[in-house]
């Protein structure tokens, strides 16, 4: 795994690290029966090199604890390593570039569940053109690996209408965990 960071953390192969401050591999157990993917770090992230530091961080921690999950206990990561300027959605190019790390990271955990959170994860790990409201509706596999999609907690905060449904989610999650 410590390789893995070196290799993300001198990447060039797109030009994002050009405006990066630091590189956000993820954080939590190597060693985790989940993992958690978002879409890319945001500036908070950036500037701490970790991810989910931020508000939606803060919302994803409270999901957690909310079915009894500490945060410490599993993987968070994201597709992107590096932030695209503006938090714009990355790039297909930027996205393509960084999955082969993601994929590194996933087969070196070797999660029993994975959460998408979002779009962007979901369609880079399942490689199907969903909506998010069809990805919820199903379970999915990954080499193998049960993969559940929700909402990126970002988006619950900029539409706490969708606050209900993650909760929801999330308490699959809790059944899906407790299983693996």
């Amino acid at each position: 795994m410590a390789e893995l960071k070196r290799v993300i953390e001198s990447c060039r192969k797109c030009d994002l690290w050009k405006t990066r401050t630091n590189t956000v591999f993820g954080s939590g157990d190597f060693n985790a029966r989940l993992a958690f993917i978002g879409e890319a770090p945001g500036r908070d992230e950036d500037l701490q090199g970790k991810p989910f530091v931020g508000r939606a961080g803060m919302l994803l921690e409270r999901l957690l604890k909310a079915i009894g999950i500490k945060r410490d206990e599993v993987f968070i990561g994201n597709v992107l390593k590096c932030r695209p300027p503006n938090n714009r959605t990355p790039s297909s190019f930027e996205v393509s570039q960084c999955e082969p790390y993601l994929v590194a990271q996933l087969q070196l955990i070797k999660p029993r569940l994975i959460v998408c959170l979002g779009l962007t994860a979901a369609k880079t790990l399942l490689k199907v053109e969903y909506t998010l409201g069809q990805f919820r509706q199903n379970m999915f596999k990954y080499h193998g690996i049960d993969v559940l999609v929700t909402y990126h907690p970002a988006a619950v905060l900029r539409n706490p209408n969708l606050e209900k449904f993650i909760r929801e989610d999330f308490e699959k999650i809790k059944r899906l965990y407790s299983e693996s």
